[in-house]
């Protein structure tokens, strides 16, 4: 297997990205990386680390995409630059995955002019994963389409259902769709729409779910737009960082306190890492040709490790691009024409 990653995106590249990727060359052996950036710095960088020089490979690439830039412009205009190329590498299958933690904006266009969508696929999708009572839970979109129409959310729930059953081995994913009451016929028109075609469809479609069903684990895939699902994501990680602020004051408050968390030490650190970004880091962008997985931006070191160890390799092993193909080959759809802008 061979990981094309974007060396120069994110506000902590290329140290955090090269020091990620030798993290995880180093504790799995079973595949490479083909680093994409400016070859002078990325080889500077790579003289000063211990590494297997036959698992990395160097893509020149004279540009960088940067936070500021305007998606569409930045992809048409900046042809050389690391997103573009890595995007191009993984067209022409020189790789089985592309990893960026770039501008999100940049790489979901990109993803759509270089690698193109899949036949079938309406709108394409970008998923992320935040921890329940009961595992975990796909909360799609999270934030690539904010307007939707019904046939998207069907899509939606189908993407997420194969992404569930592919990385955590569900039969049948429990579907749900994300409104503003669980009763049938709530939400506005669009919804209700897609609430029949789920209901038609062959998912395991539950029903109308709301914000708190997503925490409690009862469904294994919370379908909605991406404007709400980009909300209750950075809520999520939100609420997370509040409370374990607000325990850490707890328990440092008086020596008392502080002997008590000694005691509940390993506790705290498993709570901990289930809300880490860093644990749950990288998300496909589905129904596109080829696996594109998006890092955030102020990805560590750890971040891209985890991204490519627990998302990128397990998603190539499990052929989810194929997959998505073949569930989608004989559906016919008009392209939207208003999602790149």
């Amino acid at each position: 297997m061979n990981v094309i990653v974007d060396a120069m995106g994110g506000d902590n590249a290329p140290d955090a990205i090269i020091d990620g990727c030798i993290e995880a060359l180093q504790k799995q052996d079973d595949f490479m990386v083909t680093l994409v950036g400016i070859s002078e710095i990325i080889k500077e960088k790579l003289s000063k680390k211990v590494y297997d020089k036959d698992r990395i490979e160097i893509v020149n690439a004279t540009e960088i995409i940067t936070g500021e830039d305007t998606p569409t412009k930045a992809i048409r205009n900046k042809k050389d630059s690391s997103m573009v190329v890595g995007l191009k590498l993984l067209k022409e299958k020189k790789g089985d995955a592309f990893l960026s933690a770039g501008n999100t904006g940049a790489l979901m266009t990109g993803s759509l002019l270089v690698a193109g969508r899949m036949k079938g696929i309406d709108r394409p999708s970008m998923p992320a994963l935040v921890p329940t009572e009961k595992g975990m839970c796909l909360i799609i979109d999270a934030g690539m389409n904010t307007v939707c129409k019904p046939l998207n959310y069907l899509q939606f729930g189908i993407m997420g259902s194969i992404y569930m059953k592919l990385l955590f081995k569900l039969d049948t994913p429990k579907v749900g769709l994300v409104n503003v009451g669980s009763e049938d016929g709530k939400g506005n028109d669009t919804l209700k729409q897609a609430f029949g075609l789920m209901s038609e469809s062959t998912v395991n479609f539950v029903g109308n779910i709301e914000g708190n069903d997503i925490t409690s684990g009862d469904v294994d895939v919370a379908v909605c737009d991406g404007y709400v699902g980009n909300v209750a994501l950075k809520l999520y990680e939100g609420v997370g960082s509040f409370f374990l602020k607000e325990l850490k004051k707890i328990f440092t408050s008086n020596i008392l306190t502080k002997i008590c968390y000694l005691l509940l030490k390993p506790f705290f650190k498993d709570f901990r890492d289930r809300f880490d970004p860093d644990e749950l880091a990288g998300a496909p962008v589905l129904g596109i040709n080829g696996l594109v997985i998006k890092s955030h931006g102020s990805s560590k070191a750890k971040t891209i490790r985890t991204a490519i160890l627990k998302r990128t390799i397990p998603l190539i092993k499990n052929g989810i691009v194929d997959e998505i193909k073949d569930q989608f080959k004989n559906m016919e759809v008009k392209p939207s024409e208003d999602d790149i802008d």
